[in-house]
């Protein structure tokens, strides 16, 4: 089989399915899934797990894992909230008490690990697989080591990446150390990466399925399940994480479980179109909601009559991101705590009010005011507040991963949380999720920091439909870039006809005129990057119009790594694209 860093086939005659995931290898294990006969899910699942593997520098099993998933047989639609809670013991006056009201690196940011429980409900849910069949190439991987790339290699040696082995104390980022920086010195190219700990973590999970399969597959993953969130897996990690003074418990593990409910979806009409296009994405205790706003925004535009990557496309794209990055900023949280105001955001009637807000000669000069999506639906509520300028990094973690198999069943998920936010657990091989990051401080605030509370997570895969058949599942890693990168492709395809690889691969441009989800939450009023492959003519006039442009390189990883399929179910075809600023890999048959 060949490696490299992106593939794309247009694949004609009897396309029966088809994987596209930020790694080579992770598209490799879905494959072989596939080809065994499993189904989307648990091709989804099996690469899920091997980018855990293979990613460690942007994902982890013992983080976050966000999904939507398609069921042909059942005609089902849903998500699997991926996303860990906080600790019962958690307190914002903590750190405002004792670290002056910031959030350091570490175990104290550490929320509920969701992943497993996401990777496991989807199996017995929708999957044919025993949890054996489907992590069996993460282990083989995670066993017998794979050659270090460029990309983890230069996460390794960068800060940029969140990797923290200076700050005080190291003693606690020793299980990390031992890991990736053998003999203190990062693992260079080519090197083996062998994880032990997170082998022999899978293998304790195979047991304990094996013991209780007499009795069904079913009781076999809930068997798997027990032993990480009730057994001597979730007893280490518990001890680990409360002897580095963190609040995780029993208890906390005890009692989580990811949830299952149906997404918030669009109908989009594009003029060009009369195809019935509905778009799903994950509900607002992430950022998933950002794309069906945006995108109700701009169907609204003519971006055709525009022309693709003109000044006044990237413009009006970029305003209304700016637009929806405020409704996100002032509504989104936790549904559990907060009333969001999802239909009114969600409405033709409220895109319409935002989208006269936009300027077509003038750029706003910082993040827009919030809008009142409750004068479209019934109930009220208090917006959040403007925020000051913050200086900070612009983070970009995570990976994505997205499968359709023959039945007609899909699959698209966006796993993250690199090894860079807290530890590596001793024995384990894994961090805890350190998701907390993305909580605020600031108790009005929607998406503050509560126990019990889901942090606004970033990750958001995204499911679109064709006259009721699944038709692209797409999604990308990239922190507060996703539903940039992801609403740019969207209408790369829908609306100006480029195939899945060319609209992956075109130039794309973000705005950062917002809050970064991640802490110090950094907010750079006005900023906008692009790619240089962007005419400068078109760059000159974003100018002129009152942005403040960042020139960035052609292939920027900054930009995200989209993954996508699209079924032509006219032809019977399916289309895979994936991204060549990573390691992403599309292959189907």
């Amino acid at each position: 089989m060949a490696i490299g860093l992106h593939s794309y086939r247009p694949l004609v005659g009897g396309v029966t399915h088809m994987v596209s995931t930020g790694h080579y290898l992770a598209t490799a294990a879905g494959y072989r899934i596939l080809e065994q006969g499993g189904n989307a899910i648990d091709a989804g699942v099996a690469a899920g797990i091997v980018i855990n593997v293979t990613l460690p520098q942007y994902t982890s099993f013992g983080g976050v894992a966000p999904i939507i998933i398609h069921h042909a047989a059942s005609g089902e639609t849903r998500e699997i909230s991926g996303l860990g809670r906080w600790p019962a013991a958690a307190s914002s006056d903590y750190f405002r008490r004792e670290h002056g009201g910031d959030m350091p690196h570490g175990v104290m940011r550490t929320v509920t690990p969701a992943a497993p429980d996401a990777w496991l409900t989807s199996l017995r849910r929708y999957g044919t697989m025993s949890f054996e069949q489907v992590v069996t190439p993460a282990l083989e991987l995670a066993a017998g080591g794979f050659p270090i790339p460029p990309t983890l290699h230069r996460a390794l040696v960068s800060s940029g990446d969140n990797i923290i082995l200076d700050e005080g104390d190291t003693s606690q980022w020793d299980s990390t150390m031992r890991i990736f920086y053998p003999g203190g010195r990062a693992l260079g190219i080519g090197d083996l990466l062998v994880q032990t700990d997170l082998a022999r973590t899978f293998q304790r999970l195979i047991d304990a399925e094996r013991a209780a399969s007499g009795q069904g597959r079913e009781a076999g993953l809930a068997a798997a399940r027990a032993r990480f969130y009730e057994g001597d897996i979730a007893a280490e990690m518990v001890a680990f994480i409360r002897g580095q003074g963190g609040w995780l418990s029993m208890d906390d593990l005890a009692n989580f479980a990811v949830g299952v409910a149906t997404p918030p979806m669009i109908d989009y009409q594009s003029p060009g179109s009369a195809d019935d296009i509905a778009v799903y994405a994950c509900g607002p205790w992430c950022q998933g909601p950002m794309n069906l706003h945006a995108l109700r925004i701009l169907e609204g535009c003519d971006l055709r009559g525009m022309g693709h990557n003109s000044a006044d496309y990237v413009h009006t794209v970029l305003e209304a991101l700016k637009l929806a990055f405020a409704d996100r900023h002032a509504w989104y949280g936790d549904p559990d705590f907060v009333d969001v105001p999802m239909a009114g955001l969600l409405s033709r009637e409220y895109a319409a009010v935002r989208r006269r807000e936009i300027d077509p000669h003038r750029a706003s000069a910082e993040m827009p005011d919030a809008g009142n999506p409750w004068a479209h639906q019934s109930g009220q509520g208090r917006a959040a507040r403007q925020p000051e300028p913050v200086a900070g990094p612009l983070s970009a973690d995570t990976s994505y991963i997205c499968a359709i198999d023959r039945w007609g069943n899909a699959f698209s998920a966006t796993p993250s949380d690199g090894f860079g936010g807290a530890p590596i657990v001793p024995g384990l091989g894994f961090m805890v999720s350190a998701r907390g990051a993305q909580s605020w401080l600031d108790d009005d605030h929607p998406a503050s920091l509560q126990p019990g509370k889901r942090p606004r997570l970033t990750p958001n895969p995204a499911l679109a439909f064709k006259n009721g058949k699944p038709w692209l599942p797409f999604g990308t890693p990239g922190g507060d870039v996703q539903p940039q990168s992801m609403v740019q492709l969207f209408l790369n395809v829908v609306e100006f006809g480029m195939d899945v690889q060319q609209a992956i691969e075109a130039p794309r441009a973000s705005t950062w005129s917002f809050p970064n989800s991640f802490w110090p939450h950094a907010y750079r009023p006005g900023l906008v990057g692009v790619e240089s492959r962007i005419a400068p003519s078109v760059v000159d006039e974003l100018r002129k119009r009152g942005h403040d442009v960042d020139v960035w390189n052609e292939w920027t990883p900054r930009m995200g790594s989209l993954c996508a399929i699209e079924v032509d179910a006219a032809r019977g075809t399916m289309y895979g694209g994936a991204d060549l600023r990573r390691d992403g890999y599309a292959m189907g048959r």
